[in-house]
């Protein structure tokens, strides 16, 4: 339908039309509008549906259009709204100033705030008026449908530290990409349940042949569950996801990571000396998880390489390159379509691709992830680990302790 630039300019020009040049413009704009384009412009104007429905029939007819018929009087025809009501515009505003820190008693505190809804209430106050009159006052008063628009990171207020952290993060790795050095965004996508259970979006199919799926979604009806867990190579715009069936631990995570090495990473990066990873802050590869820097260490001595560890500041994990480079274009592959096994899943994720080249590899993890293991404090003081001196908590890197690389 019309932009709001162009709604505002029919409404803008019509006060200096007559009634036939009204008629006449407003039909025009109904009939290039197509299907619904004569319920759209009598909300937009007012002008009642008989009326635009005889502009239509002038248009199109073989005639020419009459512009000597008679009009009435300056003044005569039903009075505008405001005629009647001249606060109907501020009992409008009120109505929809009206927050849950509003008025108590008002009727629409905790009701959808509907056209129907708006009328009714203004109609109880006095005011003579329907559902369209109100839709239309309402586009005059610059006010439009919208969805909610996610935004706010957190309860509380950003995290001070967070404009410096991603900075550092950004100058990291800049100075990765310079020297030729990997460097992957990890993340855990959400756990799915595995079987004929309906997946959001739409697929085509045979008109009324939809894809039957299970009415409840409980997870005694599953086949099992898994968790996509995800690493995005920056320079190549590839993306590895080792597909779990068990837990997302930290050591599950680590893995993923060695998976995507092995497939991936080592073929590009032959002579890298340094791992830079990206990730969240919580989770299975989270700041404070002992476990997931106990499992790093593990694996920066088999393969002999440097790892480097920045993580995301609290709320903001949604800046992870991982999830608009790599998830979201699996989500939009798969929408619509049951994952209906272990093979769906993986074939599903594997044949994501976008305009830009992205390449997607996925793999089935079958081992058992055990919960709830813990690393003693001697353990922890084994790891060859060094904190950074810029937020310590966020940035460190863990160096291989076999004596061949010490003493390199």
């Amino acid at each position: 339908m019309l932009n709001r630039e162009s709604q505002q300019v029919i409404l803008k020009i019509i006060p200096t039309l007559n009634e036939a040049q009204t008629r006449w413009l407003i039909a025009k704009e109904a009939i290039s509008l197509g299907r619904g384009g004569l319920k759209y412009m009598n909300e937009l104007t007012g002008v009642s549906r008989p009326t635009i429905l005889r502009g239509i029939k002038e248009i199109q007819s073989r005639k020419g259009l009459d512009i000597s018929e008679r009009l009435r009087a300056i003044g005569g025809g039903r009075k505008v709204l405001e005629h009647n009501h001249p606060n109907l515009q501020q009992a409008i505003k009120n109505i929809m100033d009206e927050t849950t820190a509003g008025d108590p008693m008002s009727a629409l505190r905790w009701t959808c705030k509907s056209t129907y809804k708006i009328a009714e209430e203004l109609n109880k106050q006095g005011y003579k008026i329907s559902q369209r009159s109100v839709c239309r006052k309402l586009l005059e008063m610059e006010y439009s449908l919208q969805l909610n628009a996610k935004h706010k990171e957190g309860t509380g207020k950003d995290h001070p530290d967070r404009d410096q952290q991603f900075n550092y993060i950004n100058a990291i790795v800049k100075k990765f990409f310079f020297q030729e050095n990997p460097v992957i965004s990890v993340d855990a996508k959400k756990k799915e349940l595995v079987g004929e259970f309906k997946n959001n979006g739409r697929t085509w199919c045979h008109k009324g042949d939809p894809k039957k799926v299970n009415v409840y979604d409980f997870r005694s009806l599953a086949d099992g569950k898994v968790t996509p867990y995800g690493a995005y190579d920056l320079q190549y715009n590839e993306g590895f996801v080792n597909v779990g069936i068990t837990h997302d631990t930290a050591e599950f995570a680590v893995n993923s990571i060695l998976q995507w090495w092995n497939c991936m990473g080592k073929i590009h990066y032959p002579n890298a000396t340094n791992l830079l990873i990206c990730a969240d802050g919580g989770g299975s590869n989270g700041s404070k998880n002992r476990l997931w820097k106990y499992c790093l260490q593990k694996l920066s001595d088999a393969l002999e390489t440097e790892i480097t560890v920045c993580h995301y500041p609290p709320g903001t994990s949604k800046w992870n390159k991982v999830e608009h480079k790599l998830f979201s274009f699996i989500s939009m592959n798969w929408r619509g379509e049951p994952l209906v096994s272990y093979e769906t899943i993986v074939n599903l994720i594997s044949s994501t691709t976008t305009k830009e080249g992205l390449l997607v590899k996925a793999k089935l993890d079958k081992k058992n992830y055990e919960t709830g293991k813990k690393v003693s404090d001697a353990d922890m003081e084994k790891l060859n680990i060094k904190y950074d001196k810029v937020h310590p908590q966020w940035n460190y890197v863990i160096k291989p302790r076999r004596k061949n690389y010490n003493e390199k």
